[in-house]
């Protein structure tokens, strides 16, 4: 079970990083929340990956039958497979923008507090946060998890959703061969 759940994990965590690494690369977006909505529709769609695979294991690999556990754990591995390509592909992009994206964040940070009339003293709170999250950012190991954690819980979400589906047999049954 070890090939479906690397080729469809692969599979997934390019199609969530590729966009990602392309418009974090030639598209700067003046809104944070657009990006975080387009990355995380990007996760679902490319998250499929997480059904379609178990899916295949259940009909090719198992003949058809698959149990709960065993499907959640394929699903988990696909997606713990993608959330490391994701690490990879933000490693990437990071290094491709002269991580920018740290102070423009920080920025974007203060900046919302700013113009939502925070007073003074949320104002500073807020510019020790964005110098928290600068100091936090240029350990390679938080960084690292912080952007595992980003995409692995939407895969275990759509590992239970899959599991649950998939386990009937009744459900989308595997056509036999013409």
């Amino acid at each position: 079970m070890i090939r479906p759940i690397a080729f469809y994990g692969l599979i997934a965590g390019f199609i969530v990083t590729l966009p990602m690494d392309l418009a974090m690369v030639f598209a700067h977006s003046d809104s944070m929340f657009k990006g975080m909505v387009f990355g995380y529709l990007t996760m679902i769609v490319g998250l499929t990956a997480v059904f379609l695979g178990v899916k295949h294991v259940r009909d090719r690999v198992l003949g058809g039958a698959i149990r709960f556990w065993q499907a959640l754990l394929v699903g988990l591995g696909i997606s713990a497979v993608a959330s490391f390509i994701y690490v990879l592909g933000w490693e990437l992009t990071l290094a491709l923008t002269n991580y920018e994206f740290v102070g423009a964040y920080s920025q974007a940070m203060v900046a919302a507090v700013k113009n939502r009339g925070g007073t003074d003293a949320e104002i500073q709170k807020a510019v020790a946060d964005a110098a928290e999250f600068v100091r936090m950012y240029r350990d390679p190991v938080s960084r690292m998890s912080i952007t595992f954690i980003e995409m692995f819980p939407v895969g275990v979400l759509i590992s239970l959703i899959s599991a649950a589906l998939l386990r009937n047999t009744r459900l989308l049954p595997q056509r036999a061969p013409a």
